[in-house]
């Protein structure tokens, strides 16, 4: 492979053909490549690519549960309460995760809409910003072992991660953390390269913010991956001096200084209780045992990355032969570095979910961009190329079937732009797979993004929005809206109680058993104010709610009626909206 150690030299070219190994990558390589691997056109490409990748949904998908809408509802009662150390859903304290990502939500409130009444949309700016900023210092970092070409692959392959296009799209930490990640690595591979026994303040200030920031983001999942890297690159390169260039003791004391204000704070308000819910429950809950139904045995990350990291996968599968004879290069060693250890205590902890790889994703497309630009697919036997060719192809087929086939499942009729669009990158997906197959895998790196790039569209842009059967919360409080008669709301929620619904419809919103919820629609009205008080029954707790209705002489009166799928637990869901009977002038 060609690295270097230094961003602004260029690699050599490394002859690279079928036939008589007499033509050199760099007159090998497509057009496009030609004209955007450059310092300035390629981040300019990729933030092009990365609001074309990001942006579609981000205002017409709803909340979607459980985990984002918990992160924004307490971010609202954040500006509502003016408490911005403790964290809040409801009544009940929220000490799973740091306060970084809360108060990223809270600026763009404040500055962009708002306040607590910003629409969704504007709780996800952040996360929206951590993809982009994911994709461009995926780019810089990337500079560090080979030149703008390559660099250029290596976002590609971020922007059009399929698991990078969700978390850019939920208001919760993940894409936040990933950026730290990214930009701390990228830091700390220029520390390992310059091999200088100079101090690099510059360079050192970048790798311990960063990392500082994601400790207020995720705790310790950024410590964690950047610390792994650093042991496993002294381990593989059985050098430990090199780590001097990053000021580890004043970085280390700048990094706490940034980090702990809050954490003593966070201590001091709940006497410890976040911390006892944070690592004893919450960490050590995860490692353990599979929380929240979310365990899996080990190697099911290393499946599921199959999926979540596409189009990846069928051009690392292309490049491994390359990788494994360059092992010993400094780029490769780093890439170990950074996925081995990592990935492996991903694999042994109990709980698993698909982003929680996401932080070494650019390990594998650091590694596959430089084996591609050296080469790698073009020498290929025949049968390798045909597994990475299917490797591209059926996921896309299967998303662009799912387009179609799901809102069909659901009861409705599908996106008519969301299926063609979705469809078309199926069928850009088959022609990257057919150009895999010729052994020209840079240009199928091309239509590859362009398929991406459309099942990124079809799906959040339109099929997404579509599917109303599943947006059972923004339906039921648009239900509540429309009851006549009702200038003010007091709401209660009886076998429904997404959190989504809480977000939508207010933090005042009571989630209460049936006989409670009768009682409180049994309470008069006397402001003559247009005050009301609705009652959200779920079908399941109909007649206990009726019931203890009766017992207190009251007539509920049916004023409205939603249905569809709980995606938490895949249960139709049908709720009635009722009101204490009111009053005709006959009677």
């Amino acid at each position: 492979m060609t690295e270097t150690s230094s961003t602004e030299n260029e690699p050599t070219a490394v002859p690279v053909t079928e036939t008589t190994g007499a033509t050199s990558v760099e007159q090998k390589k497509p057009l496009w490549l030609r004209l955007f691997g450059h310092d300035l056109s390629a981040p300019l490409l990729l933030l092009a690519l990365a609001l074309v990748f990001f942006v579609p949904g981000q205002w017409t998908v709803p909340p979607l549960d459980r985990d984002e809408p918990r992160y924004t509802q307490a971010t609202k009662q954040m500006m509502e309460t003016g408490d911005y150390v403790d964290i809040r859903f409801q009544d009940q304290a929220r000490h799973k995760k740091p306060v970084g990502i809360y108060w990223m939500q809270v600026a763009a409130a404040k500055v962009i809409g708002d306040g607590p009444d910003s629409p969704l949309w504007v709780y996800r700016l952040p996360s929206l910003i951590g993809a982009v900023l994911v994709v461009l210092a995926g780019f810089w970092m990337a500079r560090a072992f080979m030149g703008a070409p390559g660099a250029l692959l290596v976002g590609l392959f971020l922007v059009s991660a399929i698991i990078l296009g969700v978390e850019g799209r939920l208001a919760k930490t993940d894409a936040m953390l990933f950026a730290s990640i990214v930009i701390a690595q990228g830091a700390l591979a220029r520390i390992w390269l310059s091999e200088k026994d100079k101090r690099l303040w510059g360079l050192g200030f970048v790798f311990w913010t960063a990392l500082a920031i994601g400790i207020m983001v995720k705790g310790p999942v950024a410590p964690m991956v950047v610390g792994f890297t650093v042991a496993g690159l002294m381990l593989l390169s059985r050098k430990v001096r090199w780590f001097q260039a990053a000021s580890p003791i004043i970085g280390f004391l700048w990094m706490i200084a940034l980090a702990s204000p809050w954490y003593i704070a966070i201590g001091l308000a709940t006497d410890g209780a976040f911390f006892t819910e944070a690592i004893g429950k919450d960490l050590v809950g995860k490692i353990g045992q599979g929380q929240e139904s979310h365990g899996a045995p080990p190697l099911t990350h290393l499946g599921a990355m199959l999926g979540v990291f596409w189009p990846l996968p069928a051009f690392f599968v292309l490049a491994l032969p390359v990788i494994w004879r360059e092992r010993k290069s400094p780029l490769v060693l780093f890439a170990a570095a950074w996925f081995l250890p990592s990935w492996i205590v991903f694999e042994l902890v109990a709980t698993k979910l698909p982003h929680y790889t996401m932080p070494l994703l650019p390990a594998l497309a650091l590694a596959t961009a430089a084996a591609l630009v050296d080469g790698a697919g073009t020498q290929s036997a025949r049968w390798h190329r045909w597994v990475s060719a299917i490797l591209l192809a059926v996921p896309a087929i299967a998303v662009a079937g799912a387009s179609f086939g799901g809102p069909i499942a659901l009861g409705v009729w599908p996106s008519p732009p969301g299926v063609v669009i979705a469809v078309l990158g199926a069928i850009l997906s088959l022609i990257a797979a057919s150009r895999i197959v010729a052994a020209v895998p840079l240009k199928a790196m091309s239509v590859a993004i362009g398929a991406a790039a459309c099942i990124s569209v079809g799906v959040w842009g339109f099929v997404g929005p579509a599917l109303t059967p599943i947006w059972v919360s923004p339906r039921l409080a648009s239900a509540i809206d429309a009851v006549p008669g009702c200038t003010t709301k007091a709401v209660t929620t009886t076998g429904f109680h997404e959190p989504s619904f809480i977000f939508l419809q207010g933090t005042d919103t009571k989630i209460v058993p049936a006989e409670e919820a009768a009682s409180l629609l049994s309470e008069n009205d006397n402001s003559g104010d247009g005050h009301c008080r609705i009652a959200a029954i779920e079908s399941r707790e109909k007649t206990a709610f009726l019931e203890a209705a009766k017992a207190k002489a009251l007539v509920p009166e049916l004023v409205g009626e939603v249905d569809g799928l709980n995606i938490n637990g895949g249960d139709d869901v049908v709720i009635g909206l009722y009101r204490a009977k009111q009053p005709t002038n006959e009677e």
